[in-house]
Formats: structure tokens, sequence, C-alpha cells
């Protein structure tokens, strides 16, 4: 039984999505900045992806513009919007369990004169609304908050942070929405901020293509130059097999919604009392309720070496992580899972186990007798 438990990473494509992409590849393969016949069936193509993913965003089509991904919408949404605003100030905040394509951003704008503040979270990886309320001031340009943690699942208070930033006048609200996106209703979201990434490869769509929404009003200085696609928010000749498998994924994720995240979660919590009750010595970094997105969850299994876990689990055809996908081939712990305070042996035996909506209760019963096995093995050897 192959048992895929890693869908924050990536996600299966739908079937639809890979016959959608590949009609385009193969009959519409036009330039939809081509004036003849082919290339405004690609136009067209491209208009009709961008109406279902503002449909999903509840958003307006001419406010979401099509991207690279995750980690470039980011990078356009904050570099150009603190740099639209830098005349007024140069404080710009974020927290200390962003993706590096967040931090790695604000690091960027350090070196040019920003004063970066990173928030501390509590041991599930929530912010503290009072220290951000102590952090924003006359001088703040930006603060970008992720709408679901990618190794935790903690969902962030989006809404507040986006009302209190309301009352301080021209600062700009960036949601990385990569990891909520298809996963949780992203109306209240969306209405909270200025800008929103998302991207297709999360919601069982194709790989390298996202979407930015920009709230209509909200002038930002694309870091992107070129020959004026997307508003010349995104220039360049637009991935049109891409565009239309997100658009396909971005609709199939929003039908019958509340029915597959109830599932997710059924599965979730399924999997998460079984580890409680018949696994000794964890700890749950997540959130076990609802404060927690359904397809994310988070254990440590001390005197266990995460990696050796995830390897052991591989060979029953059992795929998990430990941690982010982006940055697992990178020496060195988690700052997630740091920042929540764990100690070096939570950290090093972390690991992550995300749903999606083909997952079942029948593989969660194989998935717990195949770590359990593996947990007592490993821990014969480290604790003896």
């Amino acid at each position: 039984m192959l048992v895929y438990l890693d869908n924050s990473a990536t996600t299966r494509p739908y079937d639809e999505v890979i016959s959608e992409m590949s009609h385009v590849m193969s009959s519409s393969y036009g330039n939809p900045s081509s004036l003849h016949r082919m290339g405004f069936d690609a136009e067209k193509i491209v208009k009709a992806a961008r109406l279902k993913v503002s449909d999903a965003l509840w958003a307006h089509s001419g406010d979401v513009y099509f991207t690279g991904g995750g980690t470039e919408g980011d990078n356009i949404a904050i570099l150009g919007g603190a740099r639209a605003l830098k005349r007024k100030g140069r404080k710009i905040i974020t927290s200390k369990i962003e993706h590096p394509a967040v931090l790695e951003t604000f690091k960027a704008l350090e070196q040019e004169g920003f004063q970066t503040v990173y928030l501390d979270v509590d041991d599930h990886g929530v912010i503290n609304l009072d220290q951000f309320k102590s952090e924003l001031d006359e001088q703040t340009v930006l603060v970008s908050l992720m709408h679901v943690n990618n190794e935790l699942g903690a969902i962030q208070p989006v809404e507040e942070v986006g009302k209190l930033i309301r009352n301080m006048g021209k600062v700009y609200f960036h949601i990385d929405a990569v990891q909520s996106f298809g996963k949780l209703d992203m109306r209240s979201a969306v209405s909270a901020a200025d800008l929103v990434t998302v991207s297709g490869h999360k919601i069982h769509g194709p790989k390298g293509i996202g979407a930015l929404y920009i709230k209509h009003g909200t002038v930002i200085k694309s870091p992107v130059t070129g020959g004026g696609q997307e508003k010349n928010i995104r220039p360049g000749t637009e991935n049109v097999p891409g565009i239309a498998g997100f658009g396909i994924a971005a609709e199939l994720a929003y039908k019958d919604f509340d029915n597959k995240i109830a599932h997710m979660r059924k599965v979730r919590t399924h999997l998460l009392e079984g580890i409680k009750a018949e696994i000794e010595d964890i700890r749950i970094n997540s959130f076990e309720d609802e404060r927690s997105a359904a397809s994310v969850l988070n254990i440590s299994f001390p005197g266990v070496r995460g990696e050796v876990l995830l390897h052991m689990l591989e060979q029953k055809e059992i795929y998990v992580s430990t941690g982010s996908a982006c940055s697992s081939n990178k020496k060195g712990q988690s700052h997630v899972l740091k920042a929540i305070g764990l100690k070096d042996e939570e950290i090093e035996g972390a690991i992550r186990f995300s749903f999606s909506q083909f997952n079942t209760v029948e593989e969660m019963d194989y998935v717990l007798e195949e770590l359990k096995k593996a947990v007592k093995s490993i821990r014969k050897v480290t604790r003896r």
C-alpha cells in the first residue's frame, strides 16, 4: 500500500488537470500576445483560468496576476510593496516561522536599509497580537504573515491583524496563503489583505505556477521587468498549460469543499488519536483542534532521528517529511521548531504528516502499525 503524507511539499495533480494541460500543450500552444487566432485562443484560456482562480479567492479577476509560483509571488509582493512605500517609512514586520521565500526576502530588504521586526510565536506557532500591536507604528510600511504554517499547520489571526493595520493608514498587509489556499475558506483572509500569494502545486495543480492577488488600489513596484505581461506585475510569456491546469485545480479544490475538509480532518484525527494511544513519549507540536489546518500534523518522537524514521517508513511505501521541503536539504535545525521552543531531541525527532482529500482512514491504520514498529526499533538502539 502506497500512502502519500507529504502533501504540504507538493500534491498529486488531479486527473482533470493533467488532461487539460495535455490538451493545451498539444492544441492551444499559441502565445497569448500573438495577434492571430492561435494567440487569441491561448489568451481565452488564460482569461478563463484567471476567473477560476479569482472565484476561489473571492476576488475580482482583474486583481489576480499569474506568477511562477509561491516564492516568486512572495518576492514580488514583499519587495514591490516595501519599496513602493519607503518614503513613508522603512519598518517591516513578519514572524520568526515564515517560509524562506519570505524570510530571505526580508533579509534582502534589510540590506536596503529597512528595519525588520521578527515576531515571536507561542508553543504552537501563533503570533502574539499584543507584541504585534506594540511594534506597529507610523514607520511601518509592510506586514507579511503566513496564513497557515507549513510545518505546524497553525492558523494565524490574519483577520485581527488586518483590522489593526487598517487603523494605521498606509500599511500593506501581505498574506502568504500557499498552505491555506484550498484548505481554508479564503474570504476573510483576502478581505483583510492587500496582497495574497497562492501556488498551484499545493492544491493538486501543476508546479511552476502561482498567483498574486493585489487589492484594487494597491500600487507596488514589481522587481520583475520585461514585456509588459500581467500588467507589468510579472512580465514574461505566460505559462499557458500551467495556468490552465491551475485554473482547473482551483475550481476543483473548492468543489464540495466542506465535505473534503471534514474528511481530511477525520483522517488526521484518526492518525493522531492512534499515535497518542499506542506510542509512548511523544510531543504533539500542532494544535489538535481546528486552530490547525486539517492538512498538517507535526509530532516529535524523542529518541528517534526523524530522517531515519522517514526512510524506514519509505521502505514501507509511506511518505512523510521532517519539515519544509524547501529547506530539508539544508543542514541545521528547523527554524520553525526552534521558534516554538522545542528541545534539540524533540526537533531531531519531529515528523510532519500532511494530508490531502485522497487519504483514507484505512491508510492511517497501516501508517500507525508501521510507525509503531519503526519507532520501537529505533529506540531499542538509541535508548539501550
